[in-house]
């Protein structure tokens, strides 16, 4: 296959799930399965009636997210990634992400998954202990999540990321532990590890209850020890973290998510789903049933990137990795150095112990504890 210049990455929204979790705040709620079929088929339209914008590009990454994506009929998900490769340019090594959740997912399914090219799975675990799956509102057991790896496993998928989270209310350090224990010792061992710290979004079922007493939010101080103790424990099994919330294996960082905060050109399907192409980001709407009648004329904002806006970004996005940002490529990308445009913030917090150059002055990277205050960091920018 001929290599296209320009590389692209493609998101699809499937916003259906068997119901809310207590910490959700994602645009995803339950569905009738006439409702799911015929959202489907608007994906579908809305995949190839957009193929046009996509022309001059090879796409290296797709990803199906929502809610959740194992809920929908995995034969329409399939003819969707069909029609995906028939109206775009698939670059061979292309990465397939799928995320699914334990209690929706067959075997079957895992089977129809792999064989039609989807290579990484994300598998929404988010705590090994019984009393917190509750917590949190999850419709799985343990026991679930074991069968949907076990099942992963068995059809061929190797590059599996487990999805989980810390900061609860009532959690320890030693109660967190637990989990990455568990999930340490599955075999083989998830290649990824999304290793997420709760946030109460206004209007969620927990920060209701925070707010009206019946909960008590986890102390700041026992906070900062789970995520001090966590980035030593992955680290100590062969797990390295390369983003503020995520820890991989040598090799198997997420390539989809990379693109996100590298700044690459990415396009977004379903209700909801944003996109950046050529500086200019657009957003579909989120009314669903809008979406079922016009799929094609659902977008909502569309925003060309001034040249200030696409600095403040390439410094946000890229500084959550621990890689940090390539000095050169801002010069590259904007016409200025780093210097003449945020010197004197670089310079106050690299002052403060946050900000550091490696690689002999090439890279410019948060400090372990720049990563900590990243919010107060990226303030800045």
């Amino acid at each position: 296959m001929k290599t296209r210049e320009k590389e692209l990455e493609l998101y699809f929204h499937i916003p259906f799930c068997v119901r809310k979790c207590a910490y959700c705040d994602f645009l995803s709620g339950p569905a009738s399965e006439e409702t799911k079929r015929a959202y489907m088929q608007a994906l579908s339209q809305e995949v190839l009636g957009r193929a046009k914008e996509a022309v001059g590009y090879q796409v290296s990454s797709l990803f199906f997210g929502g809610g959740t994506p194992s809920l929908v009929d995995p034969k329409e998900l399939v003819d969707l990634l069909h029609k995906v490769r028939e109206a775009y340019c698939i670059a061979e090594e292309v990465e397939i992400t799928i995320e699914v959740n334990p209690g929706t997912v067959s075997k079957e399914q895992l089977e129809l998954y792999y064989h039609a090219g989807m290579n990484r799975l994300s598998i929404g675990l988010q705590s090994a202990c019984a009393e917190e799956l509750s917590l949190l509102g999850r419709i799985h057991t343990l026991e679930e999540f074991q069968q949907a790896y076990g099942w992963a496993v068995e059809v061929g998928f190797t590059n599996i990321n487990v999805d989980i989270i810390s900061g609860l209310p009532g959690q320890t350090w030693e109660k967190f532990r637990q989990t990455l224990e568990f999930v340490t010792k599955l075999s083989p061992k998830p290649s990824h590890i999304s290793s997420y710290s709760l946030i109460l979004e206004e209007g969620t079922v927990l920060c209701k209850k925070v707010q009206e007493g019946k909960l008590a939010p986890l102390e700041e101080e026992e906070d900062r020890r789970i995520y001090e103790n966590t980035k030593a424990f992955l680290k100590q099994k062969g797990y390295h973290r390369y983003e503020i919330s995520n820890y991989a294996l040598p090799g198997a960082e997420c390539r989809h998510n990379l693109g996100y905060w590298q700044r690459k050109n990415y396009l977004g399907f379903g209700i909801g789903a944003a996109s950046l192409l050529e500086e200019v980001r657009f957003q579909n709407g989120q009314d669903l049933q809008a979406y079922l009648v016009g799929p094609l004329f659902c977008r909502e904002v569309v925003e060309r990137l001034s040249i200030e806006e696409q600095q403040r970004e390439f410094m946000i996005l890229g500084l959550r990795l621990t890689r940090g940002i390539e000095i050169q490529k801002f010069h590259d990308c904007f016409g200025e150095s780093l210097e003449q445009v945020y010197g004197q913030v670089i310079r106050r917090n690299e002052k403060d112990g946050l900000l550091q150059y490696l690689e002999e002055g090439k890279r410019l990277a948060l400090t372990d504890r720049g990563m900590d205050l990243a919010n107060y960091v990226m303030a800045q920018f």
